[in-house]
């Protein structure tokens, strides 16, 4: 922390602040997968809070600003689906990836306005294209998919231990 107050030397070269990289809030209530997933991320760029459940995500995001949020369904207390819509009562363009081992989510997602839908295992190659898609997504189809209007829909079904035939990062319905 020191270090970030102390002026660089006129030969380093300025490093790129904490502050510049995307966040991502990251909620499951698996210690495991937190962990796993928050290394994932930081070791792509990107600045990871893990939240334990969706309260503590709630809280989280009242106090900071999010890029992008991962969030999985079952979790003790407050689930998923009413931490989501707590979540996007606050902040409607929110980006939001639900992950999940919970079968049969597909249309409640889809209907609700969710920018995917990732079932466990997950294929964390297609979880970074997709939080790269949904990043990079204009706010306009953000906003046409929280109104029901047709746009486009990321479902990744879980990884099985067969070759992947459609190399594409996710599915659009």
């Amino acid at each position: 922390m020191n270090a970030l107050l102390e002026s660089p030397s006129p030969a380093t070269p300025p490093q790129p602040s904490q502050e510049s990289k995307e966040k991502i809030l990251l909620v499951d209530d698996e210690p495991a997968i937190r962990q796993m997933l928050t290394r994932l991320l930081a070791g792509e760029g990107y600045h990871v809070l893990p939240a334990t459940n969706g309260s503590e995500a709630l809280e989280f995001a009242g106090h900071a600003e999010f890029d992008l949020v991962l969030l999985d369904l079952n979790m003790p207390g407050m689930d998923g689906w009413d931490t989501f819509e707590q979540l996007t009562a606050k902040h409607p363009l929110l980006p939001i990836i639900v992950i999940t081992a919970r079968p049969n989510q597909r249309f409640t997602a889809l209907a609700a306005g969710i920018g995917a839908l990732m079932e466990k295992p997950l294929d964390l190659q297609k979880l970074l294209l997709t939080i790269r898609g949904l990043l990079d997504e204009p706010d306009d189809v953000r906003i046409a998919r929280m109104a029901g209007r047709p746009s486009e829909f990321h479902y990744v079904p879980p990884t099985m231990n067969e070759p992947v035939k459609d190399a594409s990062p996710w599915r659009s319905l």
